[in-house]
């Protein structure tokens, strides 16, 4: 699977009712470009507002997921936001002329054929990943909902539904990678208990629902008068009760139809975090409180994430060059040649690796009752770094040497000792011209910047003897 962001081909269009507003509307999604996103504008209203698909656009979330913008509402977002996942796809702009894209019937299916009927493709950046390294959970008491998010190297979503109810029960569904959204989620519909659809038509509220759209489970005895309100609700002569307690003109796609479709949902209100996720989530019990609760926390911890900018690196892979290949390209040796490997290594970037111990010399005079390495030569080492990256690229790099010509901006942001293991990256800000390097570096230790500086150097020949 590619790892480039992707948008759809072409447009493509929908229309249909809102399930919650009864409205007619138009959904066009459109290609958008790199980083773009899902935007919805609605097209209704003066000057076209965009309103995100950004979690902390969320103002309600009762009967689906609502986002607000500046008092421009997008309603019942979920079922969408899902099929766009489902579909591998990034970047994407929604138009419609309403506030509630249409429900069809209840699921993802038809927004996925859409979108497959115009094709997906790739686009000219690649995807940025909030990478799940540790356990993430948020619970909510009063329901007792939570989601748990653990490390994984692909996309996973499990759910477990349990509504304390006879005609439902206990029931679970998995979604092991996404690729197979399609297949397994898409056509799960939305669904609702007698008891809640009875409530929602009493206040008016669900005026875009008929059986076609929506499975009723019966968990009430079906009476005279709500039969003639479903009736009349739904344009319908007659309602009954099939034998596996669902209301009748509709049959199931899947035993657990209902655990399908909370799995979709979850999908749906975690594309509002803003980022691909690489973890497996566990939702018991989940619901667009919890759901969208939780798609803030992934959000805080994408932004801290990029805040930190740390990369993520396979310490155990085989290295580009190790300490003897090192040395091969760089004129330095003990004490002063400060990386020991060199992970990575392209035309604009290069990571190496030093593994600080209790026996570097400088440890010696360098507060020994407390030794820190000194952060000149966590600079120095940000520059050996650099000189691989510009070595490896000649083809007698023993005939050249690297020469300091600039440094700024440099910052230190925690203590380097004895134990601590420092990865350093080096880009280039821009092309090498005329010997001249001009790069960016950053030293990590663990999940935090130790080290960074703007680095200038010059690449100059050996003198020869």
């Amino acid at each position: 699977m590619s790892d480039m962001q992707k948008t759809l081909q072409q447009e493509v269009t929908l229309s249909g009712i809102g399930l919650h507003t009864g409205r007619e509307v138009k959904l066009t999604i459109k290609p958008a470009k790199e980083n773009t996103g899902f935007v919805f504008v609605r097209t209704d209203l003066e000057g076209h507002p965009q309103v995100e698909a950004d979690v902390n656009y969320v103002v309600a979330t009762e009967r689906g997921t609502t986002l607000e913008k500046l008092g421009v509402k997008i309603t019942t977002c979920e079922h969408l936001l899902a099929a766009l996942v489902g579909c591998d796809i990034d970047n994407a702009v929604l138009e419609m002329d309403a506030s509630e894209p249409p429900i069809l019937d209840g699921s993802s299916k038809f927004f996925v054929e859409a979108i497959e009927s115009v094709g997906v493709v790739d686009q000219n950046v690649a995807r940025e990943y909030l990478v799940i390294k540790e356990v993430l959970t948020y619970s909510d008491p009063a329901t007792g909902s939570e989601i748990t998010i653990i490390p994984s190297d692909t996309y996973e979503v499990t759910t477990m539904v349990d509504f304390g109810t006879k005609v439902l029960g206990t029931q679970n569904a998995t979604l092991k990678n996404i690729s197979e959204f399609k297949d397994e989620i898409s056509s799960a519909r939305t669904f609702s208990f007698l008891h809640e659809l009875e409530m929602l038509l009493d206040h008016g509220l669900i005026k875009g629902g008929d059986i076609s759209n929506a499975i009723v489970y019966v968990d009430k005895d079906l009476t005279p008068e709500t039969t003639e309100k479903l009736k009349k609700a739904f344009g319908k002569d007659n309602v009954s009760i099939r034998p596996n307690g669902i209301l009748d003109n509709l049959n199931l796609n899947y035993p657990n139809e209902a655990a399908r479709h909370k799995l979709l949902d979850v999908v749906g209100d975690l594309a509002l975090a803003g980022v691909k996720i690489k973890g497996k989530v566990i939702a018991n019990k989940p619901g667009h409180y919890v759901n969208t609760q939780f798609a803030k926390k992934l959000n805080r911890q994408w932004k801290l994430q990029k805040k930190k900018n740390v990369p993520d690196f396979d310490l155990t892979k085989e290295p580009v060059f190790d300490i003897n290949g090192i040395m091969k390209l760089m004129p330095h040796r003990p004490p002063f040649l400060l990386i020991d490997k060199v992970l990575e290594l392209s035309d604009s970037h290069v990571v190496g690796l030093k593994n600080v111990t209790m026996n570097e010399p400088f440890f010696v005079g360098h507060f020994p009752k407390e030794p820190v390495m000194p952060g000149v030569l966590q600079v120095e080492a940000l520059a050996q770094t650099g000189g691989i990256l510009v070595l490896a690229s000649v083809p007698d790099p023993e005939n050249y040497s690297t020469y300091f010509i600039k440094i700024d901006k440099v910052k230190f942001k925690r203590k380097v000792v004895p134990g601590d293991t420092i990865i350093f990256k080096i880009e280039l800000i821009e092309p090498i011209r005329r010997g001249i390097v001009h790069m960016q570096g950053y030293g990590y230790v663990g999940d935090t910047v130790a080290v960074e500086a703007e680095l200038m150097a010059q690449v100059a020949k050996n003198k020869v003897d």
